[in-house]
């Protein structure tokens, strides 16, 4: 994840970048939005331009918000992300029996967010 300020960044910053980095910044603490939904909600790219955005510039914003699809918490990161989710109430389910380290994933059903104008929490959020 990098580790740049968001002033640091923003000076430099492609476009595309920048355009990922303020979606980030909207989505509410306690939700979050996958790479492809990002990518979806730009109009532009895809899940993989809007992963290596994050791992160039996330750490300027609310990386752990921008989660992969599946809930799986960030390789590398979970322990930090882990405890922004604990947190910020991020909807999470136990990790299986036969799950490897037994890690927790996100509820990708309760936590993802529209993007809708309100933080979401009672609402259904479906993208």
């Amino acid at each position: 994840m990098g580790r740049m300020s968001r002033e640091n960044v923003s000076a430099g910053l492609p476009e595309y970048a920048e355009r990922v980095l303020e979606v980030a910044e909207l989505i509410p603490p306690g939700r979050v939005m996958t790479y492809g939904d990002v990518a979806e909600w730009l109009g532009a790219g895809g899940p993989r331009q809007v992963g290596r955005v994050m791992a160039l510039y996330g750490g300027a914003v609310p990386w752990w918000r921008v989660v992969r699809a599946d809930g799986a918490l960030l390789p590398g990161h979970e322990q930090r992300a882990l405890g922004h989710y604990r947190d910020e109430g991020t909807p999470l389910r136990a990790a299986g029996s036969s799950a490897a380290g037994r890690l927790p994933r996100i509820d990708m059903a309760r936590a993802r967010w529209d993007g809708g104008a309100g933080d979401g929490a009672d609402e259904e959020a479906h993208i």
